[in-house]
């Protein structure tokens, strides 16, 4: 979501969060991997390169405004979630990134918040596509 509107440094940075949030836990799920195609997509890299661990030192500097920010983190959060369960690797990760950011604990929990509620509604849209009327 809004990822294609990130910098060329951006998206690449961005899919390297991805990658760390993704091998995080140790196991890598096929709707990850799904979802880490998504993002290829939608930044336009499909090159297929390997990707590779990103340091978040000085990740601020490379996200430097609120928006873009925020963009990373609800995907992140939302790629956290797409295997269905939002591991305590993943969470803390994802609190370190959110601190780089400067963002506080209120606003972590509202991204959360609002990305248990967008996946909630996707299952729901695979539902009724599915069901027939």
């Amino acid at each position: 979501m809004w990822l294609s509107s990130l910098t060329e440094q951006q998206r690449h940075a961005a899919l390297r969060l991805a990658h760390n949030v993704v091998v995080s836990d140790g196991i890598l799920d096929p709707n990850e991997e799904g979802m880490l195609d998504e993002f290829r997509r939608e930044m336009e890299l499909l090159d297929g390169t390997e990707l590779e661990y990103l340091e978040l030192d000085g990740i601020e500097e490379v996200f430097a405004d609120r928006r873009s920010r925020m963009i990373v983190l609800l995907n992140l959060c939302k790629l956290s979630y797409a295997d269905g369960a939002f591991e305590i690797e993943e969470e803390c990760l994802l609190r370190e990134i959110s601190k780089a950011f400067a963002f506080s604990d209120d606003d972590f929990r509202l991204v959360d918040n609002w990305v248990k509620r967008i996946c909630a509604l996707e299952q729901e849209a695979k539902v009724m596509m599915e069901s027939a009327i």
